[in-house]
């Protein structure tokens, strides 16, 4: 079973920025689909980004296209998600999955394990 260890968020005014962590333990990364998805306060989860198994492809909710990029690092086990110019309505606490799935999914449904979640708060 795989183990998913988010770290990284934190208080960020609005402009600023941040870097997620999420290291996987009990399996090998290169073996799943790396989301991000991340849920505010009386709201629905939601999708932010995703990224295969091999970096060819990366995927982003509109909302955060050319502020946050996802990465992973499969000999450290590691995704990453960096945040920049970050808004009071990124605010969320930001959760990592994996998948074993081909491509990539925007579907809580289409990820296995999760982690815990690191909170985010942008202030304005």
């Amino acid at each position: 079973q795989v183990r998913l260890v988010e770290s990284g968020g934190g208080l960020v005014q609005a402009g600023g920025s941040l870097r997620l962590s999420c290291v996987a333990s009990g399996g090998t990364l290169s073996s799943y689909v790396m989301g991000w998805f991340r849920q505010a306060p009386g709201k629905e989860r939601e999708f932010v980004a995703a990224i295969t198994r091999g970096s060819f492809r990366t995927d982003y909710r509109d909302s955060v296209k050319g502020r946050f990029t996802t990465s992973r690092d499969n000999a450290k086990n590691t995704v990453y998600l960096q945040m920049n110019s970050l808004k009071p309505e990124d605010t969320a606490t930001y959760y990592c999955a994996s998948s074993t799935g081909l491509v990539i999914r925007t579907t809580q449904r289409a990820y296995d394990y999760w982690g815990q979640g690191t909170q985010v708060t942008v202030s304005s």
